[in-house]
């Protein structure tokens, strides 16, 4: 299918992040307050809804959906959700269904997220370090997930680690994570911190901010690289480390713009479309979801007309002392 989605930059939008819920059993502190006040569920979309705006961004060209929250697995009956979506996959009309989860309750669900037709899932983890992981988490259990990681390599599922780069909590494991994810032959992308949410203030911000490239140096210093030019649709950069064969990925908002290439647009749980994570712009899909239960034609014009607000490219910036273009809405409103 020919995209027919194609921003005002002339770039085509096949990739959908959706979130499904705005709710967690962690509390990480770079995507949550500790005490989150979460939406009414009369405002998130039903998972019917979810399945006709999927569906609508299908049937316009989008080849790549990821699930999110939140924490999307604990949403209540999300399997009907992701058993709905695989007549996509079926049809030929979708190419990847994905989830991103903090993994704490694959031990339940990989078997099922397998059956619905899931190749690959993201799992956030940033420290292997138990005392750690229950502080960057608040609420994290670290054994639950390393169950959970070992549950969705037995069903099938590949398996990528996502690490956001802290600096003065994680630079002391980078070789740690590294060997572990290579013993385990999990792929693993560190992702610089982002400038979101209300209540983490400038300095704590700038003080995380662990620059990838710096993060990159240290591996050298073990290790010679490789840059490779595939990319699995999203905004990763992959690097080969020679001496063992391991794909190591770097998502840099911060240090390199990645916005000339960007494919996707994000759906919060309550209807809305973020054409970009670094900008406040947004729209209103869901009165046009709900207003026309029988008719997606004002569903379709909506998408057109958010996509024809695409911006060039984000602002995030740590080089001016300051987190420019600081985002004041929490991580897991849109979804990461």
């Amino acid at each position: 299918m020919e995209p027919a989605l194609i921003d005002p930059f002339n770039r085509a939008v096949t990739y959908l992040r959706v979130s499904v819920t705005d709710r967690c059993d962690f509390r990480c502190v770079y995507c949550m307050s500790e005490n989150m006040k979460f939406l009414p569920k009369k405002e998130l979309l039903t998972l019917e809804e979810l399945d006709r705006m999927c569906s609508a961004f299908i049937g316009l060209g989008v080849q790549k959906l990821r699930i999110t929250g939140g924490e999307p697995l604990v949403r209540r009956g999300i399997m009907t959700f992701f058993g709905a979506m695989k007549r996509h996959l079926d049809s030929g009309a979708l190419k990847e269904l994905t989830v991103t989860t903090n993994g704490s309750q694959l031990e339940k669900y990989a078997e099922e997220l397998a059956a619905c037709g899931v190749k690959r899932i993201n799992v956030s983890l940033d420290t292997l370090d138990e005392e750690k992981f229950a502080k960057i988490t608040r609420w994290g259990r670290l054994p639950q997930v390393l169950r959970g990681i070992e549950a969705a390599q037995a069903a099938g599922l590949r398996v990528k680690l996502n690490a956001v780069a802290v600096k003065g909590f994680n630079e002391d494991e980078l070789f740690t994570l590294q060997d572990w994810c290579a013993s385990k032959g999990l792929d693993l992308t560190f992702i610089e911190v982002m400038p979101m949410g209300d209540d983490m203030g400038e300095a704590n911000r700038l003080g995380q901010y662990w620059s990838l490239q710096d993060l990159r140096d240290t591996l050298e210093t073990r290790f010679t690289t490789t840059d490779l030019s595939e990319t699995t649709g999203g905004p990763a950069r992959y690097i080969r480390l020679n001496e063992t064969g391991q794909k190591i990925g770097f998502i840099t908002p911060l240090s390199h713009n990645f916005c000339e290439s960007c494919n996707r647009v994000r759906i919060t749980c309550t209807g809305e479309i973020y054409t970009c994570l670094g900008q406040e712009g947004h729209m209103d899909l869901r009165p046009a979801l709900r207003d026309n239960p029988d008719d997606d034609a004002p569903l379709v014009a909506a998408i057109h007309k958010a996509i024809g607000t695409k911006p060039k490219g984000h602002d995030f910036d740590y080089f001016r002392q300051k987190a420019d273009g600081q985002m004041t809405r929490h991580m897991s409103h849109t979804g990461g």
